[in-house]
């Protein structure tokens, strides 16, 4: 019966993960948001940050529901939450006149609400199969959580996949973005429904079986977390967590890196959009090619990552009598995945600066930034965990989630204003000018989080 029970609880982490995804498929929607509804940069930009942003102002509050009432009722909130917003969405398409003769704001305003609500779904459904992974799979904690964020990162790839071939028109390209959305509330719903009957969390003596080895392994890894934290000096309130200078360096890096990832994320379509081709190219084809690099990309950086991390910078747990330790020998700080992280983005950003020129050279944006985004969050929790202990990993992952809403903020507005200041009224911005200044911007700023990650690094030292 256990093994059942554990077979599907496999079973609806892998499914819940593939289907959270839907925001980060907006590319594809844009363009036909554009020409149907007739939405300004501005509007879609707005909708863009919604989604993205939406996932982060409850961030904390779910990682307390996580720690209280466990993975299951986040992803029946999921389901809720999920099921209303594309549901309500696709209604609003396709209700909608088919080319309204001026920008409808009170389309745009409620689709940037659905968006919204959408993103509050995915950091829900997000957080109940990675620490539903994470709290049952304790001897392969690391390995667990990185192999459910990897499958996380391979969802706009499956989805947009979904939506080129099943609903798209063969012969133009366009996606029946109305049908599309329907498909994602349906099933977004029923899964999460039914991870909500699955995501259990078995108790310390499931766990552990007591025919383990008592090797030194599994005394360090195996054991009834709770025991251990409640000894940890690690462990303190939300106050003494934001009084730490360290907490507010990290955020910092937090906001300059992933908020300019996700604003790359949410307007890659109109990006490349804005960019001549040399050969006949659709631009719904183009978006869609951007959102499966950036999900490849993601996926692959997060599964090669994960592991390597694991291996020469092992979390860091407490032992009573040895104080911190870790079950292998800590070769390097984590810090240094994340200083290559923030290097990254600056050679990304450099590019679009002084090299891109046509379409095809948006892909190399596409997998920096893709990359630079799977390596922050697969590294984050292990640091989280080293600096501030398990007991409240949650809820200080949650809180550290705050910064990268505050970053996806500023630079989508930045992104937007500057496309809107070079677009001419009722036509589509074109050229490097759309975007330039904002990509200096992200230059000049992920120079500041390189400095930043190195003196994590050396605040660290010996304790990530």
């Amino acid at each position: 019966m256990l093994k059942v029970r554990t077979a599907l609880q496999c079973l609806a982490i892998l499914c819940t993960s593939l289907f959270a995804g839907g925001i980060f498929v907006f590319p594809l929607l844009a363009p036909a948001f554009m020409e149907h509804l007739n939405l300004t940069q501005r509007q879609l930009s707005t909708i863009a940050l919604a989604a993205m942003a939406g996932q982060y102002p409850f961030s904390s509050f779910v990682g307390m529901l996580i720690d209280r009432y466990g993975p299951r009722f986040c992803s029946f909130l999921a389901a809720i939450t999920f099921s209303s917003a594309f549901g309500l969405s696709a209604l609003e398409v396709s209700s909608a006149s088919e080319r309204p003769d001026s920008p409808n704001t009170a389309i745009a305003q409620r689709l940037t609400l659905y968006f919204a609500m959408a993103g509050l779904g995915t950091i829900l459904s997000y957080f109940s199969f990675v620490f539903s992974a994470s709290k049952t799979f304790t001897r392969y904690h690391s390995f667990a959580s990185g192999l459910t964020m990897s499958m996380f990162g391979l969802s706009p790839l499956f989805l947009s996949y979904i939506a080129s071939n099943i609903f798209s028109d063969p012969s133009t390209g366009t996606i029946d973005v109305t049908r599309f959305l329907q498909f994602l509330a349906v099933c977004t719903g029923v899964i999460h429904l039914f991870g909500a009957f699955t995501l259990t969390v078995p108790s310390a003596t499931t766990i552990v079986s007591p025919s383990d080895r008592p090797d030194e392994e599994s005394h360090l890894i195996g054991r009834d977390t709770h025991t251990d934290c409640t000894s940890d000096p690690r462990d303190g309130s939300t106050v003494e967590l934001l009084r730490d200078p360290n907490f507010w360096i990290l955020a910092l890096y937090m906001i300059t890196v992933l908020g300019a990832c996700e604003m790359v994320i949410s307007n890659v379509g109109t990006i490349v959009l804005s960019l001549p081709t040399n050969v006949a190219q659709r631009s719904e084809q183009s978006a869609a090619f951007q959102v499966k690099i950036l999900s490849i990309s993601n996926t692959v950086s997060r599964l090669l990552v994960g592991p390597l991390a694991d291996f020469i910078s092992p979390v860091f747990s407490y032992e009573r009598p040895k104080g911190l330790t870790t079950v292998r020998k800590h070769r390097m700080n984590r810090m240094v995945f994340m200083l290559g992280a923030s290097l990254l983005q600056a050679l990304a950003s450099s590019w679009m600066v002084f090299g891109a020129q046509n379409r095809d050279d948006v892909l190399w944006l596409s997998i920096g930034t893709a990359i630079t985004y799977g390596v922050v969050f697969t590294v984050l929790p292990g640091v989280t965990c080293s600096i501030w202990g398990m007991r409240n990993l949650a809820r200080n992952f949650g809180i550290i989630t705050y910064s990268p809403f505050i970053g996806t903020t500023l630079y989508s507005y930045l992104y937007a204003v500057v496309v809107d200041q070079h677009s001419h009224e009722g036509t589509v911005c074109e050229g490097k000018v759309c975007w330039e200044a904002t990509f200096i911007v992200c230059l000049v700023t992920s120079t500041g989080a390189l400095a930043m990650s190195v003196v994590l690094w050396r605040n660290w030292a010996g304790r990530a």
